[in-house]
């Protein structure tokens, strides 16, 4: 009787294969038993799957043995549940299982692949790769039950997980992926997780794409680091959904247990940072967009784009990036909270019908600068921005500040007119600041009053008709002239000539002007009121 791998020939069975090595024949045995099978030396530099020590014979399986197992495995042990649990292990050859329907339990710790991953099509329960060396894998319309699990792996021409699903948590933290022959790092086109896709402190070199992805609860890019100087997008995600919140945070460095939530005060950070354009136009999240101390590094072309997105909440509080810009064209948020540091300087913002119905700021955000970064969103004149924010504060309260938010849209529009235009609104502004402060139309009718009153008192009034005139009254002349609605029996009965009569018209029209800007300001605080 001889022994293989540890087993005797008796304890083997019947169809067990003859040409397995005994790194085979005991990660068979394992399989059936539902146990961890660990091949790993116990030196740390030796066990580094991404390090360069060569792994010989004695730590390698064939990948099409793991295919054995997985797809027509023998039965498990009595009172066992037949798994796949493998630990520094070297698996040579690519792993195949596309189309495949595996059943057991796959998870791999510290494992080295010579070559790719492929499971398009393939059917599993829960999946679990944790810190395994990968040269790509190509999991296109995958379909799990349960988890997929990637964290610290590496992976050198990319991952695919085009149309994939995921019935519960996609997971690649710490994940290090560089790109494939397309450019791309991760490829998860109309990808669906039903629960959280976490790639905390991901590592990615080229496009991470989540063209029409669906994400049923969050997706979490806390810490991560997407780079890509190759194309123009570090990030393609139009046509997202996530049925909460999109992170793009800070994430505690050093404890598992941060994972998930704001690092606590004192706690050493990696902040999300991206070389490269961020795309998420059309985008749809049930809670929030939060770009808390994110870090953008741009070129001249490209930019953040949220075109049209929709979010209960927008948290604009990342660091101002020194080149490229920002697009909120047709995006859609109730709450908008941002610092007045955060966002790009002028003609580098595009906020052409966004919409917001809160300003909630984190630190001092005066009105002249919220007035700087509304005319920094318009590089040509559009009243809509300056009408948008003027509602918000209104709809808060802010009654003064609303009017000074329409003023600065006049000042704006006027410099767009042609001269004689131009010319009269600076009239405008400097006698009624376009009927916004009324006070000040108020006090010149007090000031034209007082003048006219004044000058009529030594002008030439013969009565119109002898006997058929009131007694001459320079000031309540001088009112009539200027109230013009209001008949207070002055204007009529006097003859003026000359000089006297282009002063009476004068105050005509502008009693017209003044009164007219009193009486819409009024409007405005009775409907306030």
């Amino acid at each position: 009787m001889t022994e293989r791998g540890g087993l005797r020939d008796g304890d083997l069975p019947d169809d067990l294969p003859n040409d397995l090595t005994a790194a085979e024949l005991g990660m068979w045995q394992a399989f059936r038993n539902g146990s961890v099978y660990d091949l790993s030396s116990g030196d740390t530099l030796v066990d580094d799957p991404h390090g360069g020590h060569p792994w010989g014979p004695e730590r390698t399986v064939r990948a099409r043995i793991i295919c054995w197992l997985l797809l027509d495995g023998p039965p498990a042990l009595a009172g066992r549940v037949s798994s796949l649990k493998l630990v520094g292990v070297r698996i040579s050859d690519p792993m195949d299982l596309a189309g495949g329907t595996v059943v057991p339990y796959v998870e791999l710790r510290g494992c080295r692949f010579d070559r790719e991953i492929l499971l398009p099509e393939a059917r599993f329960t829960t999946v679990r790769l944790v810190d395994c060396a990968v040269p790509r894998l190509e999991a296109a319309r995958v379909h799990t039950e349960g988890d997929l699990h990637l964290p610290r792996c590496r992976f050198h021409n990319g991952v695919r997980l085009t149309d994939a699903h995921i019935g519960t948590d996609l997971l690649l933290n710490q994940a290090i992926v560089y790109r494939d022959r397309s450019g791309r790092s991760i490829a998860a086109d109309g990808i669906s997780v039903g629960q959280d896709l976490q790639a905390e402190m991901l590592e990615s070199h080229g496009e991470l794409s989540l063209r029409g992805a669906s994400i049923g609860v969050s997706l979490s890019l806390r810490g991560a680091r997407l780079v890509n100087p190759y194309t123009r997008l570090a990030l393609n995600a139009p046509q997202l959904t996530v049925g909460r919140t999109l992170y793009m945070t800070p994430a505690g460095v050093g404890s598992p247990l941060l994972s998930g939530r704001t690092p606590a005060r004192g706690t050493r950070i990696q902040r999300f940072e991206c070389q490269g354009g961020v795309r998420l136009d059309d985008g749809r999240f049930g809670d929030a967009v939060d770009l808390e101390r994110a870090r953008f590094i741009f070129t001249d072309e490209q930019e953040l784009s949220l075109r049209r997105i929709q979010t209960p909440e927008l948290r604009f509080l990342g660091e101002r990036p020194e080149r490229g810009g920002a697009v909120l064209s047709g995006a859609r948020t109730v709450n908008l909270m941002d610092r007045a540091d955060a966002w790009p300087d002028p003609g580098l913002l595009h906020m052409n019908g966004f919409t917001y119905e809160n300003l909630v700021p984190r630190g001092p955000f005066p009105l002249e600068r919220r007035l700087q970064w509304v005319a920094a969103a318009t590089a040509e004149y559009n009243p809509e921005p300056y009408e948008r924010l003027a509602s918000v504060l209104r709809a808060g309260g802010e009654d003064e500040d609303a009017r000074e938010v329409l003023l600065a849209k006049q000042r704006r529009r006027r410099e767009t007119l042609p001269p004689a235009a131009k010319l009269w609104g600076y009239a405008q502004d400097w006698m009624v600041a376009y009927g916004y402060r009324p006070g000040r139309a108020a006090v010149w009718m007090a000031v034209l009053w007082a003048a006219s009153s004044l000058a009529f008192a030594h002008a030439d009034h013969p009565p119109i008709k002898g006997g058929e005139h009131p007694t001459w009254n320079p000031p309540l002349f001088a009112l009539d002239l200027l109230l013009p609605v209001i008949d207070l029996g002055q204007v009529g009965f006097w003859q003026l000539s000359g000089t006297w009569q282009w002063l009476a018209a004068a105050m005509i029209l502008l009693g017209w002007i003044l009164a007219t800007t009193v009486a819409t300001g009024a409007t405005r605080m009775l409907r306030r009121n």
